[in-house]
C-alpha cells in the first residue's frame, strides 16, 4: 500500500514573494529590494531563509500564481514627481512652479531622509550628537516617534530639553535645511547627498509629545520640568498632548477607582457624555451599583451636551489624574521599565 502523498504547503504572500526572489537573478533581485522599506526587507529576507526547501511542484504553482495574478493587472504605476515636476516647470516657470510644488508635494514625498530607517538608535544618536541641536531636532522629528524618544535618551541630558522644545516650534522647513541633513547623512555613509527637496513641515507640540511618550518615565521626568523653564506655554501644550482622556482606561480597575472618587459627579458625567458605551462601562464599572446608576440618571437627565463642555469636564478629568499622579496617590498608565 502506496502512503497518500503529503498534502501540498499553503504560501503566504510574503513566503511567495520570497520564492520567486529565489529565482530571479541577483541584480534583479537587488533591484527589487532596493524599492521595499527596511521592514519589508527585513520580512521579505527572513521569507527567503524559510522556503530554501521549496519542491519543484511548489515553485511551478508559485509561478503559475504570479503570472496569473500579473495578467489580471491593468493599471501602470510610476513615480510621479519628476513629471509633475516638468510639467510644472514648463508651464509656470521655475519660480512659480517651486512656490507651487512646496504647496502641493505631500510631506512623505519631500522627505528623503531614507538611510535614517536603516540605523538604530544608538547609530543616529551618535551621529547628531556633535550636531547644532536645530539639525538634531529636525532629524528626530523625522523618526518614528518611538525611535524618536529612544534617540532623545540617549543624547546628553543637558541638550534634550533644548532639542524637545526645537521640535515642538518645528514648522516648514526650506530645501537648504533638509540639504544639510542629507550632507549629515551622506557624510554617514560616504556617498552623495542626493538632490534638493521641496520644503516640508515637521515636529509640533503632538510629534514632540509622541517623542517624549517613546522615552523612558525617567527622562520625561526630567526633561519636561526643564523645558517649563525654558517655555511654559509649549511644555504645557507637549504635557496635555502626552495624556488625552482614552489613556485613562490604560489604568488598572484601582487607580481608575481612586480618580473617580475624586472627580465631582458633575464633572464625571458631563465627561462620559462623549465616550462609547465600552469605555463609559469601564468608568461606571470601578464604581458602586448605586453610584453608577445616580451618574447614568444625570448623564440622561442633560440630554445633549455641547462638544466643548464635553471636552472641558474631560480635561479636568485627566487635570486631575495627573495631578494625583504627581502626590503618587495613582499610577498612570499601565507600567513602564522604569518600575522593577
Amino acid at each position: 500500500m502506496t502512503a497518500a502523498p503529503a498534502p501540498a504547503r499553503t504560501y503566504t504572500g510574503v513566503e511567495r514573494a520570497a520564492v520567486l526572489m529565489m529565482l530571479v537573478g541577483e541584480d534583479e533581485a537587488a533591484a527589487i529590494l532596493q524599492k521595499l522599506d527596511p521592514e519589508e526587507v527585513r520580512q521579505l529576507g527572513s521569507a527567503m531563509f524559510a522556503v530554501a526547501d521549496v519542491s519543484e511542484q511548489e515553485m511551478e504553482d508559485v509561478l503559475d500564481d504570479f503570472v496569473g495574478k500579473a495578467r489580471e493587472r491593468t493599471g501602470v504605476t510610476f513615480e510621479p514627481r519628476p513629471r509633475i515636476e516638468a510639467v510644472m516647470n514648463r508651464a509656470l516657470g521655475a519660480e512659480k512652479a517651486e512656490s507651487v510644488l512646496a504647496r502641493i508635494t505631500p510631506p512623505e514625498a519631500a522627505c528623503e531622509l531614507e538611510l535614517l530607517d536603516w540605523l538604530d538608535a544608538s547609530e543616529i544618536a551618535q551621529m547628531i550628537e556633535k550636531e547644532h541641536p536645530q539639525i538634531a531636532a529636525v532629524m528626530i522629528a523625522n523618526l518614528d516617534p518611538a525611535v524618536g524618544g529612544q534617540v532623545l535618551e540617549l543624547l546628553p541630558d543637558a541638550v534634550q530639553p533644548d532639542i524637545l522644545h526645537r521640535i515642538a516650534r518645528l514648522g516648514p522647513i526650506n530645501a537648504d535645511a533638509i540639504d544639510t541633513l542629507k550632507t549629515v547623512l551622506a557624510n554617514r555613509r560616504g556617498g552623495s547627498g542626493g538632490g534638493s527637496a521641496s520644503g516640508l513641515s515637521l515636529g509640533g507640540t503632538r510629534e514632540a509629545a509622541k517623542i517624549l511618550q517613546g522615552a523612558r518615565k525617567a527622562t520625561e521626568q526630567r526633561v519636561l520640568p526643564k523645558l517649563f523653564k525654558i517655555d511654559k506655554d509649549v511644555a504645557k501644550a507637549i504635557e496635555e498632548a502626552m495624556f488625552v482622556f482614552d489613556n485613562l482606561l490604560d489604568m488598572d480597575d484601582k487607580n481608575l477607582g481612586t480618580l473617580i472618587r475624586n472627580v465631582d459627579g458633575d464633572i464625571l458625567s458631563r465627561a462620559l457624555k462623549g465616550v462609547d458605551e465600552n469605555a463609559r462601562n469601564r468608568f461606571l464599572g470601578c464604581m458602586s451599583a448605586r453610584a453608577a446608576d445616580g451618574i447614568r440618571d444625570e448623564m440622561e437627565a442633560r440630554g445633549p451636551m455641547k462638544l466643548a463642555e464635553v471636552l472641558e469636564a474631560q480635561k479636568a478629568m485627566i487635570g486631575i489624574a495627573r495631578n494625583l499622579a504627581k502626590d503618587g496617590t495613582i499610577m498612570m498608565g499601565a507600567g513602564d521599565d522604569d518600575y522593577v
